[in-house]
């Protein structure tokens, strides 16, 4: 697979710095059920990386020390990983909001049955994949069987409680969805798809959901690797560049989230992290640094993929960056 980190790490993207540290983004590791065409980690069934107990003990501790209150976990599908409900438990007895990037196929798979259980039981917030409304498009991108799982999925949150209009009310049960293009195009308007996505995921299959993410694909990894493939790499880039918004540079995830990889490596974002892309401050490059270390004020890691997380309505691991300045203002 070819990568294209010597292409993005040149840049004239303009410096930014961290703020107040608010979530600790965890990549369990690799391993995953699935392996879609648009995964930034190339996850697989045949990854072998996986974060040891040793560290998972470790982010407790973190989250205290630097008064956090969201643990972020993701992979591969994150579930897979044997400390998971250990990992889940402990943030939630803390008080930590703790969000599960969960891909929904693995919620039918043969030993993963009372997950869905589990996590609403210890009122996760989840955050699903599902690229489109339609089989023939998701089953493109994500494998023959995965549009039909991830409805049987769905159902199984729904009947738990997560969804609006589902559970009794303040029950916390937040079930967000998440899209990608499928190809090298910028996602079109968060606000609009999400009407799309409601309208025919309850018309269709009855089921419900709170907000719609639009993330846009990053240039990296697999997507990377298919851009350059298809001689499509330098005009997505034009793509991303032409249609910077310098407002979304103040709401970019990477200001308040530091992303640990499954080795206890400390990176500015997840998408930095697939680059080995370090942080810039050298004295605070491994998850146990932040158990004396406060990096706010640290310069952030840039290269021209940052341009993916700025162009049109913005890209975070929330959804469109616009829709968050919405939301402030209301």
């Amino acid at each position: 697979m070819k990568s294209t980190i010597e292409l993005l790490e040149f840049t004239d993207f303009p410096a930014i710095k961290r703020r107040a540290l608010t979530t600790l983004q965890v990549n369990m590791g690799y391993l995953c059920n699935m392996s879609c065409v648009h995964c930034h980690v190339a996850a697989s069934p045949y990854r072998t990386e996986m974060m040891s107990r040793e560290l998972v003990e470790l982010i407790p501790q973190v989250l205290q020390a630097q008064n956090i209150d969201t643990l972020d976990l993701t992979g591969g599908a994150p579930e897979m990983h044997d400390d998971f409900k250990y990992l889940v438990k402990s943030a939630r007895d803390m008080g930590v909001t703790v969000i599960d990037r969960c891909n929904l196929t693995i919620l039918m798979e043969e030993g993963y049955e009372d997950m869905a259980q589990f996590l609403a039981d210890n009122q996760v917030e989840v955050v699903a994949s599902l690229p489109c409304y339609s089989l023939e498009n998701v089953d493109k991108q994500r494998g023959k069987g995965a549009f039909d799982d991830s409805i049987l999925g769905l159902h199984k949150l729904n009947a738990l409680g997560y969804g609006k209009g589902y559970g009794r009310e303040g029950s916390g049960l937040t079930l967000n969805l998440v899209y990608n293009p499928q190809g090298a195009t910028l996602p079109p308007d968060q606000q609009q798809l999400e009407a799309d996505y409601k309208r025919e995921l309850k018309e269709h299959f009855d089921i419900e959901f709170n907000q719609l993410f639009a993330l846009t694909n990053m240039p990296i990894q697999r997507f990377g690797a298919v851009l350059l493939a298809k001689n499509e790499f330098h005009p997505y880039m034009d793509l991303l560049k032409d249609n910077y918004v310098a407002a979304n540079l103040k709401d970019v995830m990477c200001r308040e989230t530091i992303s640990v990889n499954w080795l206890g490596e400390l990176f500015d974002c997840d998408f930095n992290q697939q680059l080995e892309i370090a942080v810039p401050n050298k004295s605070r490059r491994q998850l146990s640094d932040l158990l004396t270390q406060n990096p706010r004020g640290d310069e952030i890691a840039i290269g021209d993929h940052c341009y993916g997380c700025t162009a049109g309505q913005g890209s975070s691991c929330g959804g469109a960056l616009d829709e968050v300045e919405a939301q402030a203002q209301v």
